[in-house]
């Protein structure tokens, strides 16, 4: 009869050699399903891609990867739908929506985190009309965004998405001199700060 020792040794090899192959097995459907997920969401985005395209030439608008750069519009890959320029005008209204948000923070600090009560401390009267001129136009493509919501037409989503676009397009950099004059204006509190420690 086989000592005990021994019966523990054969059980360990047998358990690691199963443990290893179920391992393998593991690994390799979990590869395969990643790998599948990848080239069904790089198929999805592709259809969606062909269907924007009439709709680009028909309504004369930006391109898809144009959009996407500016809007990240390859989410909408993740809905299905039959009206692709609702889900485009959703995307480009997300981005427009978080930065009147931002810029209403700035123009109404009721609740806004301390850094942007201390950068305000510091913005020049230049900055402040340049936030209230861009926060104008934002508000004016987020009450669009939101009547388009009530019922859809095709040529009225073409036609905001095309002005978001252009409006985004003239608004971008001052919304970038914007954030630097909140970085500088924060690193001025900083150094006034540090200034006064010593």
């Amino acid at each position: 009869m086989p000592s005990q020792r021994w019966l523990d040794k054969k059980v360990k090899v047998v358990c690691s050699t199963h443990a290893r192959g179920f391992l393998i097995f593991f690994l390799t459907n979990v590869f395969k399903h990643a790998l599948l997920k990848i080239i069904m969401k790089e198929s999805v985005l592709h259809d969606v891609k062909k269907k924007y395209e009439p709709l680009m030439k028909k309504y004369k608008l930006p391109s898809f990867s144009e959009l996407n750069e500016e809007f990240e519009i390859e989410k909408i890959q993740d809905h299905e739908t039959d009206f692709i320029l609702r889900e485009v005008r959703k995307s480009v209204g997300e981005k427009v929506g978080a930065f009147l948000r931002f810029l209403e923070t700035i123009l109404n600090p009721v609740v806004a985190p301390v850094f942007v009560l201390n950068s305000l401390k510091n913005l020049s009267n230049q900055d402040r009309d340049l936030i209230k001129k861009n926060y104008e136009v934002l508000v004016e493509l987020e009450i669009k965004a939101i009547s388009l919501d009530v019922e859809y037409d095709e040529k009225s989503e073409a036609d905001f998405i095309s002005k978001a676009y252009k409006k985004w397009q003239e608004i971008k950099p001052d919304i970038k001199d914007i954030i630097d004059s909140l970085r500088k204006a924060q690193e001025t509190k900083e150094d006034k700060r540090k200034s006064y420690l010593g």
